[in-house]
Order: C-alpha cells, then structure tokens, then sequence
C-alpha cells in the first residue's frame, strides 16, 4: 500500500476502511506550546503563537492531527464568567462568583457570538491558520469547548450545579441546558466554518466520576445527541471526549451518533470496541500522566501495542486518554508514534 498523508490516514479510519498505518492524534495543546518554547499563559489569547506551537510540535514528532483547544474557560467566558489568567497553567472560571445565581436566570444572558465575542474569535483564527499552514496534509480538529452540561457547570459553579441537580426542577435544569446547547452549536458550527476538519466538546462533568450515570441519561445525554444532529455532516465528524472511567455509559454515549468518542485511561478499549459500531471511532486511550510524564518509552510502546492488538487497530486513532501535561517527556511522544508505525501498519492490521 502506498504511503499515505496524515489527512488521509484519519479520514481513511473514519470511513471505516484500513490505512498504511494507524494514526496519531495527541491532545497535546500544553505539550505543543513547552515544545515551541512557550508557557500557556503566554499564548492562550495569541492566535499567531498558538497555532506556531502546534506546527512546531507536528512537524518535530510527525503525528497526524492537531487538536485545537487552550483551557476549559473560553466559552463560558463569552457567556460572561469571569475567569482567572495564570502564566504557567491554563485560565480557569473564577467558580467563587459564578455568572448564574440562579438557573432561572439563564435567559437574561447574552449568546456570545463567537466572531467577536471573549476569546472564541482567537480559537477560530488559530484554526483558519492551522489548516492554512498544514491542513492540506495534517488533520485538524478544532475543539468547541464544553459540551452543554459543562458549560452550564462552569456558569452556575460545579458545586451549585450538583446541588441544584437534586433540588431543581427538572425542567428547569433542561431549559437551562438548552441555552447552553444553543451557546455551544454555534461555536461548533464556526469551528466548521473555519476550515476545521472536525469539530468537538468536552462534556466531562457529566462523567461518572462525577455524576451517578442516570444523571447522564436524564441530563446530558439528550443535549449530547442534540449537538451532533446539529453539528456533525458527512464532511465534517463530531467528537465527543468525557473525562473519567465512562464504562457504565458507554452504551449511552454509542446513541449521540458522534463519528468519534474520545476516551480516557480508565476505559478498556476492547471493551469499548465491542459497544460502539463499527462506524465510529474510537479515540485514546493513553493514561496522559503515569505513562506519559512518569513513565519510559517502553512504558508508552507497551500500552500503544496492547490497545492495537485488542481493538484490532479497527477505527482506532491512537492518543493520549486526556490532555497531555507540558511535562510531557518528548522521548514519550516520540514513542507514541513510532508504536503505530511498528504494531498498526496495513499488513498487520489486515492480519487480524
């Protein structure tokens, strides 16, 4: 088989056919921008030194898609939080004054645009100049930030919002959640209209590590399906990453008709190939800190070749289960990818 580009190889996976070798998407937004020189609290509203940090990072270690995202606070931010900046970590909502005292109030808010609203006009322009200087060969996906249930978190307060899960009215806990599914397809749809190859949300607060799984079902599920009808086209493929062990809800999330589900370490890929239909890929699911940060080489080449060898390399797009530290060691990252190119290539994954 002919060598392919790394925009052919992801696009290969996700039309549910088998590439040259299995490809390599690391969530690598933090590693990126300690590899170009720079801390995230440096560049986390520079467009220019963003989308730098991830070519340098692509073009040193050779993987095939860029994941564009900065911090977990730039929609809500647009929304109206106020969020705290730190030179050497990402910004954060300032959960002590939350926007929502109340979930009743969410109409009186302001649906950001994201063409000029906080710093979503940042994300999009980081985007456009990423898929300008490598898209024509490196798969870009450009994050939407938070999924529906966790914009909602940050606008309310984590803490409140847990409360209220159990003291609110349901369907005002759904009204709610409708504003910020409206908030977050917009910026998805954006995400599309600036050349991203695919677009996608973290929903992880509604991760059973968080909430009981029937939480999930009554609450974040429906706006999750919601999303991608929205979203997600035959050109442009929806992902959906929750943090956490989502064993109990996999089956759950294998109904939000995303063409990727993106998870964490905890997960048993095997098991998760089993669930999910053959047309979706499947995203992950190296633990990002002990193998990535305190683990060897060896370490990451072990862990990459059990998780092609159980899922078979089917629909599989090799990554880290979460974001990748700064700490990351660079010799991890190279393993990383030199473990698709020695156990997922063509002939074996045809073997199996």
């Amino acid at each position: 088989m002919r060598e392919m580009t790394s925009l052919e190889r992801v696009r290969c996976v996700l039309r549910g056919e088998t590439p040259d070798r299995l490809p390599v998407i690391p969530q690598s937004f933090l590693f990126s921008a300690e590899t170009a020189g720079y801390k995230i609290g440096q560049i986390n509203r520079n467009a220019a030194l963003l989308a730098q940090s991830h070519i340098v990072c692509q073009e040193r270690y050779g993987y095939d898609g860029c994941v564009i995202d900065v911090d977990d606070a730039t929609l809500a931010e647009a929304c109206g939080a106020r969020v705290i900046y730190r030179e050497n970590d990402v910004a954060a909502v300032d959960e002590n004054e939350p926007l929502l005292d109340d979930l009743r109030a969410i109409d009186d808010l302001t649906m950001p645009d994201p063409q000029k609203d906080g710093r979503l006009p940042l994300w999009l322009e980081t985007t456009e100049r990423l898929v300008s200087a490598i898209g024509d060969h490196v798969f870009v996906m450009g994050r939407a930030d938070q999924g529906p249930f966790d914009l909602l978190c940050l606008l309310r307060g984590t803490e409140n919002f847990m409360i209220d899960l159990i003291t609110e009215e349901a369907d005002v806990i759904r009204h709610a959640l409708e504003w910020t599914k409206e908030a977050h397809i917009r910026f998805a749809k954006a995400q599309i209209a600036a050349g991203a190859h695919a677009t996608s949300m973290g929903d992880s607060y509604a991760s059973p590590n968080l909430v009981a799984p029937r939480v999930y079902r009554d609450f974040a599920l429906q706006p999750e399906i919601d999303v991608v009808a929205a979203v997600q086209s035959d050109v442009a493929p929806y992902a959906i990453h929750i943090c956490g062990d989502t064993t109990m809800i996999l089956e759950d999330m294998a109904t939000t008709g995303a063409a990727i589900v993106e998870l964490d370490w905890k997960v048993d890929m095997a098991k998760a190939r089993q669930i999910f239909p053959n047309n979706v890929a499947i995203m992950g699911n190296i633990d990002p800190s002990a193998a990535f940060v305190f683990g060897a080489p060896e370490v990451v080449d072990a862990l990459a070749k059990r998780i092609i060898e159980t899922t078979k390399g089917r629909g599989l797009l090799l990554s880290s289960g979460c974001a990748l530290g700064a700490n990351t060691k660079p010799e991890n990252m190279t393993a990383l990818v030199a473990a698709a190119a020695k156990y997922g290539r063509y002939e074996q994954l045809m073997g199996y």
